[in-house]
């Protein structure tokens, strides 16, 4: 059994990482405000997330408000203020973020280590939360959550979404 994410990186490591991921594909001008509280709160929204194997196995997920996706897919795909981007346009916006956050964590694990293809959909959820460490950011008033969590002996479940 490898460490724990807790004892490999720590909040302020991840708010960095995500700052730089934020700053090159979302804008130079666009900043990502880190939350608040050792805790990061809730965040109702899509949620992106990749995964990581070798020495420490387990998951990278960004979830964003609902509220601020739009004006993130217009944002990273550069249109203009009036264009509303498709669910197809969101969901990309997503992957991408989530792949290229869970790409620069990979770097700052002990490696060798393996990146999944980044899925979206509702967050992958663990029982335990001893091998999870999340942070909260906003940007432009919208909140985010990014969790990296380890693999648990239980396959990674989402959550239940009302239909």
């Amino acid at each position: 059994m490898s460490a724990p994410i807790t004892a490999l990186l720590d909040g302020e490591t991840v708010t960095a990482v995500a700052g730089e991921v934020w700053s090159a594909l979302v804008g130079e001008e666009e900043y990502l405000l880190p939350g608040y509280g050792p805790v990061a709160p809730p965040v109702d929204g899509p949620s992106a997330w990749v995964t990581v194997t070798g020495p420490w196995d387990g998951v990278v997920v960004l979830t964003c408000a609902a509220s601020g996706t739009a004006d993130l897919a217009r944002s990273v795909l550069q249109l203009d203020d009036d264009e509303q981007p498709t669910a197809e346009d969101v969901d990309d916006v997503l992957r991408e973020l989530a792949n290229i956050l869970g790409g620069n964590v990979k770097s700052l694990l002990p490696g060798p280590s393996a990146l999944g293809l980044p899925e979206t959909g509702p967050a992958p959820l663990r029982a335990e939360d001893a091998d999870t460490c999340r942070v909260s950011a906003s940007w432009r008033g919208h909140d985010l959550a990014i969790t990296i969590q380890g693999a648990s002996e239980a396959p990674l479940t989402t959550t239940e979404v009302p239909t």
